[in-house]
């Protein structure tokens, strides 16, 4: 049974203009009439299944009641769901999304969710040509900040993406191809779940890929991160405890091994090897048969033995790695800064092992993270969400004259917490920017060398680099580099924005909305300089940088033009900018309220914004930007 072979190129990232991102509901277009089809067979889907010693989560709940609970509430549980009318929070009740002259009518089935595919017999039109298909949403990936779908296409239980995504914060469906910082020109393909998105959004996978016949026989544990993906397999933890309660031994029993993994008592290597094993970029080699049989690495194990980490920093101890970069010598610039720190999302571990910290041997994931004892959103320990989380290692800290004489800032300030210096937002990831994990300081000379924005002008958008590198000399007897052009002009944050790579602008274009950098740059809720740089940035080329401006616009307190939709190409649609601009130029107050930093900011001239701003923008990279998250 072939449900969408046929569809399966289907490209997002052109969407209907008139069509808002492509979406349209019943009220614009025809509504989908479902014809009558057959329930789901089970045989489409990924198999789960108690083999290799898993037992499943459920098994746990009866002794580790809190535990289980906590770990419920978790975005880790929800990594992959299967797709019905519970786990999906996307408004599928006649919905119709166009792309790329295919039409997708989303309905809705008791409790299934299903999708009907039809060619249009030309652009934008109504008409549609025979030989309509019909597939079910089978699997959905994520439940924090966005939504991914999957579909059976009949080679076993492969499962591909759906060319969609629900935006959470949003509540609006867009082309999956628009969540990605990608060149605008890249086109999209279809992505295989058994193989890209199983191995760390599920509990035990095992691909079982049939190379000769390119069909998929997948089976997981357990969908989601659940409880054995930390302790590992439970089986025999189960019979253990199961014959000492018949016995009636204590719990604690000197000499009882109670047959699982816990991570805290692992030493510390291991314990982040553990969350490694998902959040790092490592290697897979052909011989570790992973696409076939799934990986041997199990909590507690070495992850390097099986999977090694990738560390640029470190090639002469990874011959394996050169020989990878002699044949594609551009890999690594999808992921690391050019200095060898990570700057993608999801590969935390590559930054831990790369700090101080962690190399004094102490420091591992759970200095700062727990999983039983937090809130979901960031999963840090609810005694280390502020500076508690870096004086328990540096306890002079503790002291407030000691901590102000460290910072130079007010301790109450967002520039005395320790993170906002030493761990600045620096990486990228689901249209966001993320805390980089590889502790560091600030250092213009670094920034200069990498293009990676240095935190200080990351929390002061006003300020210049030089204004940056003073500080840093008065400071700390940081050396003050030779600048680039405008370094003593005009504010970091600007310069960055106009002439950066897209992944540059993407970092700014997050900040101008970060409520410490708007508090610490002076610029008030819903006016000030950061609107008009903020509406050049709404027309970006790059699709994931708008949908941030977009969002950077609504954080501090203005808006996007009325009928805005990032996901249209800028060619497609009169520019933002103009809007914005004229906006921002007639509103009472704004002009005088930003003449102190007027050269710093580039908006001497409100009523010629563009004038101004072509200069510099004539500079901007043009080079491609892809950051694979």
């Amino acid at each position: 049974m072939v449900l969408i072979a046929l569809w399966s190129g289907c490209s997002p990232s052109s969407p209907a203009p008139a069509a808002q991102g492509g979406t349209t509901n019943a009220a614009a277009a025809p509504r989908a009439v479902a014809p009558e089809v057959p329930v789901l067979d089970p045989a489409l889907l990924p198999t789960v299944t108690a083999t290799n010693g898993y037992v499943g989560s459920a098994s746990c709940r009866e002794c580790h009641a809190d535990p289980y609970d906590s770990w419920h509430r978790s975005f880790h549980r929800t990594m992959t769901q299967l797709a019905d009318a519970r786990t999906v929070q996307a408004k599928f009740d006649r919905v119709v999304l166009t792309n790329n002259g295919t039409r997708f009518s989303l309905s809705t089935r008791s409790n299934e969710l299903w999708v009907r595919m039809e060619k249009a017999a030309a652009a934008n039109s109504d008409v549609v040509q025979p030989g309509a298909v019909d597939a079910p949403i089978s699997l959905v990936t994520g439940s924090h900040h966005m939504q991914v779908f999957w579909l059976p296409n009949g080679m076993g239980n492969c499962q591909i993406g759906f060319p969609f995504t629900w935006l959470i914060p949003e509540q609006r469906w867009v082309p999956r191809n628009s969540t990605f910082l990608r060149p605008p020109d890249a086109d999209h393909k279809s992505e295989t779940w058994n193989i890209v998105c199983s191995r760390c959004h599920t509990t035990g996978p095992e691909p079982h890929l049939n190379r000769q016949e390119r069909t998929f026989a997948t089976q997981v544990a357990e969908f989601g991160i659940s409880c054995e993906a930390c302790h590992g397999p439970a089986e025999r933890h189960v019979a253990v405890e199961t014959d000492r309660r018949t016995r009636g031994l204590p719990r604690k029993e000197s000499g009882v091994d109670h047959a699982i993994v816990h991570p805290e008592k692992l030493e510390p290597a291991r314990t982040s090897q553990v969350c490694a094993f998902c959040h790092s970029m490592k290697w897979y080699d052909r011989n570790e048969g992973w696409s076939e049989n799934g990986f041997r690495f199990r909590p507690g194990d070495d992850l390097e033995a099986t999977t090694p980490v990738i560390r640029p920093r470190h090639l002469d101890q990874q011959p394996w790695l050169n020989r990878v970069l002699a044949a594609n010598p551009d890999l690594l610039k999808d992921f690391f800064w050019n200095d060898g720190m990570i700057r993608v999302s999801g590969r935390e571990y590559n930054g831990l092992i790369e700090s101080p910290c962690y190399q004094g041997g102490k420091f591992t994931c759970l200095s700062c993270h727990s999983l039983h004892s937090s809130e979901p959103d960031d999963q840090l320990a609810r005694d280390r969400t502020d500076n508690r989380a870096c004086i328990q290692c540096h306890p002079k800290f503790r002291d407030t004259s000691a901590l102000t004489a460290h910072t130079h800032h007010a301790s109450t300030s967002s520039g005395s917490e320790c993170y906002n210096c030493h761990m600045p937002h620096t990486t990228y990831g689901v249209l966001s920017a993320i805390r980089s994990h590889e502790i560091s300081s600030p250092r213009v000379a670094d920034a200069l060398k990498t293009g990676r924005p240095d935190a200080c002008t990351l929390c002061h958008l006003d300020q210049t680099l030089q204004w940056t590198a003073t500080r840093l000399n008065e400071w700390y007897r940081q050396p003050v580099p030779a600048l680039p052009e405008g370094g003593a002009q005009v504010a970091e944050s600007v310069r960055l924005a106009l002439t950066g790579d897209a992944g540059q602008r993407a970092l700014i274009t997050w900040h101008l909305g970060w409520e410490p950098a708007l508090r610490a740059s002076g610029i008030p809720r819903g006016s000030g300089w950061a609107e008009p740089l903020l509406g050049l940035l709404l027309d970006d080329p790059y699709s994931a940088i708008r949908c941030l401006a977009e969002r950077s616009l609504r954080q501090s307190g203005s808006a996007a033009p009325t009928g805005y939709d990032y996901t249209v190409p800028v060619e497609a649609r009169p520019p933002a900018r103009l809007t914005v601009w004229e906006r921002w130029a007639t509103t009472p107050g704004n002009g005088a309220a930003d003449a102190a930093r007027a050269r710093r900011v580039l908006v001497e001239a409100p009523r010629d914004m563009g004038s101004a701003l072509a200069p510099w923008l004539a500079r901007r990279s043009e080079r491609p930007m892809r950051l694979r998250e």
